[in-house]
């Protein structure tokens, strides 16, 4: 009876100690991001020397100050055709040259701060939305949804000779 005693003690202690083993539980880890790591992400150098400004009437004043005409990038963050835009469009030298040298260029997120506002007033559906506006803010030339080198130079073009009477 003594080696039957001495077998089941074993055995829990043996059970026991296989349950205890050094094994840790796994645990379900997730990385939080916080809102300054999500803003360190890099945006290219843009070539188009954009304005940011909760008014459009103050970048309207400064447009006729210069005697110049205004363009206008109503984008989103989430938006694909906007990204791409400013990877590959705005961020080109020749591009930004032409259009900074004609334009004050205002860039405007459609769902922050004056955004909504704008959407209504010019009726933006699509995103990006580029729209060039003589000083009084009336609409000489629009694209709806993204525009390439040549095409958005040919839409600032047409805005100028509108403007001009051409």
């Amino acid at each position: 009876m003594t080696k039957l005693i001495q077998f089941a003690f074993l055995f829990g202690i043996s059970i026991s100690l296989i349950s205890c083993s050094g094994s840790k539980p796994k645990v379900r880890t997730a990385r939080v991001h916080t809102k300054k790591e999500r803003k360190t992400i890099i945006k290219p150098q843009f070539a188009v020397d954009f304005q940011y400004s909760n008014s459009l009437s103050s970048i309207l004043a400064k447009a006729a100050k210069e005697n110049k005409l205004v363009f206008v990038d109503i984008y989103t963050d989430w938006c694909t055709p906007c990204k791409m835009m400013d990877k590959d469009v705005f961020t080109d030298k020749p591009t930004g040259d032409y259009l900074n040298k004609n334009f004050i260029s205002y860039k405007v997120n459609a769902e922050k701060e004056n955004g909504p506002d704008l959407n209504l007033i010019f009726g933006v559906q699509v995103y990006p939305t580029l729209l060039f506006l003589n000083e009084k803010g009336q609409v000489l030339s629009r694209k709806d949804g993204a525009a390439y080198h040549s095409e958005l130079l040919r839409l600032a073009d047409d805005a100028l000779q509108f403007q001009a009477g051409i």
